[in-house]
């Protein structure tokens, strides 16, 4: 099976997300699709041999759909594409179409509102000359309004006698075709219908008027819309457009697209890192805060990762190219965030439900509320007065029952909350975490490079002798330069970071399982670990080194031949973030334990300084697995966090798996959420991300279903035997707009906030 995502032209109403979906659902080789109104994006899981993106096309053309195929769009070499510029183009046609017709709604506004006052005689009639001009005059407006800018709302009512699929443009085009038609008639038929009718009650301008708001609304929601994607389009804009690379030996500048693995890419001041890749010549402090979240700019190396998209700052340097296009780190948090910004909440399929038989139930609604007009009205009112009433209760019916703002309500919120997680640094894999994480009640958290960084530091040392603390250290590290230990790395960073001097080493002699021993200006030093020392009956303090020991810690002792020099201490430092990350997780009541292979001693001391209820050591990966199902049954809500291979299995089995972006990569692919830098203090955020994220979506969804339990009732005429009171299809039209405008504004709202 193949899983690719596609966008589509033509759909402009949640009810079209419904209607696609279904099509493409019947299609053979098809396993399963998601729509996505919001972005206007299907996710489809199909068989390729079976068949294909053209094939899944044709199906959903001629109910007015299509897939956007680009066939080079998986190219690794390909720079990903902006899409707003074509957003903005279609905004730019519905503008236009909106300009050209609400000077039209603000005549018949006018015309409307004349009689209406002169009827409550607020105002004198209208003179006859203007009543007959304006009687003229507006047909030809109404024609203009529906065969022009309501074409899409025609175009539906054809698919919908045509295919049987009905959507929001059928509703509105029903009503508002069935009031421009009866108009039309009566205008055209006036004296032989005179007798039966009121001929001087036309509805043209309600046509006129209602697809000028529907028409607004639409623009007010699409440039909305636009707007709920800026997460994605500041990623895009992090890409370089072209790359200085050195090809026969001179600077040729390229399309970022030429760029091949293996080139040499010079990077000037103020330039913008094209591809991934290793430093070669050269270093500067590169500023990683647009994809990383981190302010202060990084210093980079020979030797060191540089990512695409991140700045740099002051100097020039060389990099080799490791991977291109959509291999590289921002090509996969960009692809990362669209996926999670068009994948579906649980919460949504609520809102799904109702859309995807909404319409449908909205047209049996409106002619059952048409023929009770007909037939009780009638026995009551008169047929005249009746019939009016129907048709006005039957296009405000058609008109409000919108189930766009319901087809809006989950993914737009969502759209957003990826968004300001991206922003953050926190990745999220998909919508179905997102809602999830606000249920956490527990989180179980790993200890290498999670609690600490990972790697092995020098955390402090002791120096016994009367040389100086520089010299100290340089012996040690000139001794340990030598060496390819782990401890050796973490020695010979601390050096390079304080620019100690690396002296001559003569006669080194690596003493196996003890450590190391060489000459320096004629004078032998040993370095190594207590057995060393005891071979050489050298006196050191015992106590002390258990003590460091029991914490974790890796004592490295200098001595000569005739006493002890002093020694230093190398362990997996502790994140500076950790234990305030652990006290903010207590404050909104998440209990936290410390799940670690490593020994018991280190393990517990480590807990205790970070603050967590619980340390449970010792444990082999298939221990923490099932450690986390057994937390589960114990009925907590389950978050894991790790960087390691040995962590997947337990990311996966979470009910929120969180990944350190500092980790490997399985441990990153079997997780929901990536914290880029490994911040793990970053957890809170995400927390309230998730908080902030649902309770945006439960608003929208109020807003959503407001709108119409109130207004469908209304519309149908339910106050008129009480009140006198029914709903004018204008005014439908404006609740309907209102409706989806309020609910991608409040998802807007939710940028606004901090996490």
């Amino acid at each position: 099976m193949t899983t690719k995502i596609y966008k589509i032209k033509g759909m402009h109403c949640a009810s079209c997300a419904s209607i696609i979906e279904k099509t493409l659902k019947k299609t053979e080789g098809v396993e399963s699709v998601e729509v996505n109104y919001a972005i206007e994006t299907t996710k489809i899981n199909f068989d390729k041999n079976i068949t294909n993106a053209k094939v899944l096309s044709d199906k959903i053309e001629p109910l007015g759909y299509s897939l956007m195929i680009d066939e080079d769009k998986h190219s690794r070499n390909k720079v990903m594409n902006n899409p707003k510029d074509e957003k903005l183009k279609e905004l730019k046609d519905m503008k236009n179409k909106l300009m050209s017709v609400i000077p039209l709604a603000i005549i018949s506004l006018f015309i409307m509102g004349w009689d209406i006052f002169a009827q409550l005689n607020t105002v004198s009639n209208m003179p006859n000359i203007w009543k007959e001009f304006f009687h003229h005059l507006l047909p030809i407006f109404a024609t203009y309004t529906i065969f022009v800018v309501g074409k899409p709302y025609l175009l539906g009512v054809y698919r919908f006698l045509r295919y049987g699929k009905a959507n929001m443009d059928t509703l509105i085009g029903i009503g508002t075709s069935i009031a421009f038609l009866y108009s039309f008639i009566v205008g055209a038929f006036e004296e032989s219908l005179a007798p039966y009718l009121n001929v001087n009650q036309t509805y043209f301008d309600v046509t006129i008027i209602v697809i000028t708001f529907i028409t607004l609304g639409k623009y007010l929601e699409f440039r909305s819309k636009i707007k709920t994607g800026d997460a994605i389009e500041k990623l895009l804009n992090l890409q370089a457009k072209t790359a200085l690379v050195i090809r026969d030996k001179k600077e040729v500048e390229i399309s970022i697209n030429e760029v091949i693995h293996g080139d040499f890419i010079i990077v000037k001041p103020g330039g913008i890192i094209p591809v991934d890749g290793i430093i070669t010549n050269g270093s500067s402090f590169i500023d990683e805060a647009m994809i990383t979240g981190e302010p202060i700019p990084v210093e980079k190396k020979v030797g060191d990762k540089v990512v695409a998209g991140t700045l740099n700052t002051n100097s020039s340097f060389t990099f080799k190219a490791t991977k291109i296009g959509s291999e590289t780190f921002l090509a996969h948090i960009i692809k990362m965030v669209e996926n999670a910004q068009g994948s579906r909440a649980p919460i949504q399929a609520l809102a799904d439900k109702i859309s995807s038989v909404f319409v449908p139930v909205v047209l049996v609604i409106s002619f059952l509320t048409l023929v009770i007009w007909l037939t009780l009205g009638t026995h009551y009112l008169g047929f005249t007065h009746a019939l009016s009433l129907g048709l006005m209760s039957f296009v405000g019916i058609l008109v409000i029952a919108c189930p766009c703002a319901l087809g809006l309500a989950t993914p737009t919120a969502i759209i957003v909350g990826v968004g300001l997680g991206a922003k953050e640094g926190i990745l999220i894999k998909d919508a179905a975490t997102l809602e999830m994480l606000h249920k956490v009640d527990l989180v179980v958290v790993d200890k290498t490079g999670t609690i600490t960084k990972g790697h092995p530091e020098l955390v402090n040392f002791k120096n016994y002798s009367d040389t100086t603390d520089e010299n100290f250290i340089s012996i040690i590290a000139s001794l340990e330069n030598k060496s390819e230990h782990p401890i050796a790395h973490a020695i010979m960073n601390y050096s390079k970071e304080k620019n100690i001097k690396i002296s001559e080493i003569s006669d080194f002699e690596n003493i196996k399982g003890k450590g190391l021993k060489g000459k320096i200006d004629g004078i032998e030093y040993f370095a190594g670990n207590t057995k060393l020392i005891e071979d050489l009956n050298l006196k050191f303090d015992k106590d002390l080194l258990e003590k460091e020991t029991s914490e974790g810690k890796t004592p490295i002792i200098l001595a000569n031949k005739d006493i002890v020099i002093g020694f230093i201490m190398v362990s997996d430092a502790i994140k500076p973030e950790a234990k305030e990350a652990v006290q903010n997780l207590h404050k909104i009541g998440v209990k936290t334990i410390m799940l670690t292979g490593d020994n018991k001693n280190t393990a517990e001391y480590i807990g205790k300084i970070v603050g967590v209820d619980e340390v449970i050591s010792e444990v082999t990966p298939e221990d923490k697995l099932n450690k986390i199902i057994e937390l589960q049954k114990n009925g907590y809500v389950v978050a894991m966090t790790g960087d390691g291979i040995n962590d997947a299995p337990s990311l996966a089995q979470a009910d929120v798996g969180i990944a350190m972006g500092t980790g490997t990569d399985v441990a990153i692919e079997s997780a929901g959420i990536t914290l880029l830098h490994g911040d793990i203090s970053k957890i809170v955020k995400a927390f309230n991300l998730s908080k902030l994220t649902m309770h945006g979506i439960k608003q929208n969804l109020f807003w959503a279903f407001i709108y119409n339990i109130i207004g469908i009732p209304i519309a149908a005429g339910i106050l008129y035997p009480i009140w006198g009171i029914t709903l004018n299809p204008i005014f439908a039209g404006m609740a309907m707009a209102l409706s989806s405008v309020s609910v991608v504004g409040n998802s807007l709202r939710l940028k606004t906030k901090k996490i």
